[in-house]
């Protein structure tokens, strides 16, 4: 067999809408629907309210959507083996009593809490793969435990008073509060990210090439890097019209390209997908099953508290935790929106992403036209249920059935 170009030239358009579709009947919907939709949606959203597309918003909506946005980030390994993880809100609320009774009540410094925090939530998913991995309880139900464990540990650790506030000029109040002034900034990593992207995506064209299996065409890595090029100078010209390049957004976007390379590109990202695509032939082909759970309920762990810590710094305080459970829908809700199939296999990190711009998108228009908050929830219910019916439909497809 000889080396190929995926898309031969003339038929570029094409090949690319037949690609779409192997994608839709594999149960892959990719990142194309969501992105039309949410395009869709500010649209409607600018035309009844046109502060929607102001700077000030879209600066605001980049920030707000970064604590949720780091939870589902962890849903989304959790989701690519089948599971699901319910614990993820308290022990994001936990990791931020932890930081606050550590550095405020305790005057440990602030990025020492900051670590101890964050290594809870691993600690905390740690336990949780245990008691799945090591013996056969449901991911469900240990996470169901945590959820009214840690939110239980939470209330005890905050005391009567309930809420313990944060210095407004410290370290975690800082992760949501500094913005990069400089425009250069913002600029120079929107053309920073497409350079990136354009590179990896030749590297990985000749190295197929060489090996006789089918590769991209150069015309199409050079659209593909113009889209991202568009998008992200774009997203750097709007917010350098209000406050530059949040911290908040950078350490997101960051975070979330880092864990897709390690899902996409890496030996322990492959035994993650193929354990979802079911455990006795993932076993079979030689995958540490029961490493893997463990690991992908601590990498959850592990991004619910960072995501605490986050949405704590945007209120600069640590309160009761009341709206764990609205915390862990809207986190599901982002990652299965963005693309992350419920029933394993499919995904990817780029889907939180998209999801929790497409449920804060839905929360901020809204907000904006004075909805009721009863009506955003159903709302957004709505949203959710008609992900999981596509998702289930492109399930049951026969391609998607044979690889399963």
């Amino acid at each position: 067999m000889t080396g190929r170009a995926l898309v031969p030239g003339r038929r570029h358009v094409k090949g690319v809408l037949d690609d779409i579709r192997r994608r839709l009947s594999e149960g892959e919907r990719g990142a194309l629907p969501v992105a039309l939709g949410l395009i869709v949606l500010w649209a409607v959203f600018e035309i009844l309210n046109d502060n929607f597309l102001s700077p000030r918003n879209l600066s605001n909506l980049s920030v707000d959507i970064v604590g949720t946005g780091l939870i589902a980030v962890g849903i989304v390994f959790v989701l690519l083996i089948g599971e699901i993880d319910l614990s993820v809100g308290s022990v994001g609320g936990l990791a931020a009593a932890v930081f606050a009774v550590l550095n405020v009540n305790q005057g440990l410094p602030e990025w020492l809490a900051l670590v101890m925090a964050v290594l809870l939530g691993s600690l905390i998913g740690a336990l949780h793969g245990f008691f799945f991995a090591r013996f056969g309880v449901p991911a469900v139900v240990v996470t169901l435990a945590g959820l009214l464990a840690w939110n239980g540990l939470t209330l005890y650790l905050l005391g009567q008073s309930g809420t313990i506030n944060l210095d407004s000029d410290g370290l975690v109040a800082k992760l949501t509060s500094y913005y990069f002034n400089d425009i250069a900034v913002a600029y120079s990593l929107a053309a920073l990210g497409p350079a990136v992207f354009f590179l990896a995506a030749y590297r990985d064209r000749r190295r197929r090439k060489a090996a006789a299996m089918p590769y991209r065409p150069l015309h199409e890595i050079v659209v593909r890097t113009a889209a991202i090029a568009v998008v992200a100078f774009a997203a750097a010209y709007v917010l350098n019209q209000f406050q530059g390049l949040p911290l908040a957004l950078l350490i997101f976007v960051v975070l979330v390209a880092a864990l897709d390379l390690l899902l996409r590109r890496t030996p322990y990202g492959r035994t993650v997908y193929a354990l979802g695509g079911g455990v006795e032939a993932a076993r079979r082909a030689g995958v540490r099953v029961t490493w893997v759970r463990i690991s992908v309920l601590m990498v959850s762990g592990t991004m619910a508290a960072l995501g605490g810590l986050f949405l704590a710094s945007r209120i600069t305080s640590v309160s009761q935790p009341s709206g764990t459970s609205i915390l862990l829908l809207n986190a599901l809700a982002a990652a299965v929106i963005g693309g992350t199939s419920l029933f394993g296999g499919h995904g990817r990190t780029w889907s939180a992403l998209l999801g929790i711009l497409v449920i804060q998108s839905l929360s901020s228009g809204m907000a904006l036209l004075s909805v009721e908050s009863a009506l955003q929830f159903m709302i957004t219910g709505g949203v959710l249920l008609a992900a999981v019916v596509l998702d289930s439909l492109a399930r049951r497809s026969p391609n998607s059935r044979g690889r399963t």
